[in-house]
């Protein structure tokens, strides 16, 4: 068979941890075809917000498919700009994340218009714009293979990150790239393992814990155990910055088994946030996801996010009246950074409290009020005003909903046999470069990790 090359470009989501955007195309002047993976909004600083409005790295009118691996908001939150800016193709997803996807863009479109008001600047994209990309969206299942434009060949393997994400398995000319998307820590709470992948040429992979390893998995929930009782008997308030998607459906489900086997007291639990309420209503609709223990447990009748004493929170009225809610208590809200959200105001109440704990459950992207709470410093500032920390700040790794290092090695080990290279993207700088120099250091593969707006030619 004929080689060919495929030109790959690192629009976005290189050097940082979100806005995943990687162009892939073909270079022979006779046939175009240009496939994007990913449309993601950067996220934590204001650096972030300033390359959000940015022109993208290439023509979206010439875009003829977009593949979303999830619906995380930095890795869909610049579609309806990519819309509002002239594309007119198709885009693909799992029927999951395509029912997951409107929640999120329509919250995302809303706050932006809020801050666009509140900061004198256009808008980047309302909600007419969230509508107009549902109408280019299709939905592949898992395990289903697709046929694209000019010898395309694409097949969706479950990357057991969140509800619906998957692996994209892009074939051409005989040879296969894989984009993974975020890759989920396997064994998840809730969700299948991430799906064995094999007979790959090139791995475009996250490596957001590239250079250090979680807690184990029954680790984490006797530390969330502890953290609860310690709260209870300190008489304090547990508040949990929580991403709407995946992490509150988690701790959710944690909670209500800590609660009903009695390993840890009944105390009120408030999820103040009305997106992660909708979401883990989509939940509910797709338990055919949920990996063989907790079906178990839905068949024998439990309702694995719901428990005693648990209050969903909708108004922002019934948010502040929390505040008036005695001790002890537990409070999920949004966001998971705490850049942005009503978690924000309840840590402005209980940062002060050295009764009370900040539990962080997610990655903190550098320059968010997340990761600065989470150096504990000695005040920090939060909409304008200095909050003295003496609350405890604690973190439990091992809720993350992404691989680690050992295990992200481990995902590539599947593939060694055929791989020729691997490209560690979506980390920080120092976690990608770590994870690069372990893959070929543990595994005699080359990895590289490239910049931001780097493009390869790859043989195909």
């Amino acid at each position: 068979m004929e080689s060919k090359k495929l030109k790959l470009t690192f629009a976005t989501g290189v050097t940082t941890v979100t806005g995943a955007n990687f162009l892939l195309e073909t270079v022979e002047p006779e046939l175009k075809v240009k496939i994007l993976v990913d449309c993601g909004m950067e996220q934590g600083s204001s650096e972030a917000e300033k390359n959000n409005r940015m022109p993208f790295a290439y023509d979206p009118t010439t875009i003829d498919y977009l593949l979303v691996t999830h619906a995380h908001i930095d890795h869909i939150g610049r579609i309806p700009k990519l819309v509002k800016d002239g594309f007119k193709g198709k885009i693909f997803s799992t029927p999951e994340t395509r029912a997951l996807a409107p929640l999120l863009l329509e919250d995302s479109a809303h706050l932006l218009e809020g801050e666009a008001e509140r900061k004198g600047l256009p808008v980047l994209y309302n909600m007419n714009d969230v509508k107009k990309a549902f109408t280019l969206w299709h939905e592949i299942p898992y395990h289903t293979s697709t046929k694209l434009h000019g010898g395309f060949d694409i097949y969706i393997k479950d990357a057991g990150h969140i509800l619906g994400s998957g692996m994209y398995e892009i074939t051409y000319n005989g040879k296969k790239i894989l984009f993974s998307g975020d890759l989920g820590n396997s064994p998840t709470p809730l969700l299948e393992d991430t799906e064995q992948i094999t007979g790959e040429t090139y791995v475009v992979m996250e490596s957001v814990y590239g250079d250090r390893n979680h807690e184990s998995h029954a680790e984490r929930r006797d530390k969330l155990e502890n953290v609860i009782e310690d709260t209870i008997r300190e008489g304090g308030a547990l508040v949990v910055p929580c991403f709407s998607l995946e992490k509150t459906q988690v701790i959710l489900h944690e909670i209500n088994n800590l609660v009903e086997e009695g390993r840890v007291p009944s105390v009120p639990v408030f999820l103040d946030s009305p997106l992660a309420i909708k979401v883990t209503e989509i939940y509910r609709k797709f338990q055919k996801n949920f990996n063989i223990e907790v079906k178990a447990e839905i068949k024998e009748g439990d309702d694995i996010f719901n428990f005693k004493n648990l209050r969903l929170i909708q108004s922002s009225e019934e948010s502040k009246q929390l505040l008036d809610v005695p001790n002890p208590k537990i409070i999920i809200a949004g966001s998971g950074m705490s850049n942005g959200g009503r978690v924000v105001h309840h840590e402005i109440n209980y940062l002060p409290d050295p009764k009370s704990t900040i539990l962080l459950i997610g990655y903190q992207s550098h320059g968010t009020l997340g990761r600065r709470i989470q150096e504990k410093p000695k005040s920090v500032r939060i909409l304008g005003q200095e909050i003295l920390v003496r609350a405890k700040i604690v973190q439990i790794d091992g809720y993350s909903s992404h691989k680690d290092s050992d295990h992200l090695v481990s995902f590539v080990s599947d593939t060694r046999d055929s791989v020729k290279k691997v490209f560690p993207v979506m980390g920080e700088p120092k976690s990608s470069i770590f994870l690069a120099q372990k893959i070929q250091d543990n595994l005699g593969v080359e990895a590289y990790h490239p910049q931001d707006g780097e493009s390869v030619l790859l043989d195909f």
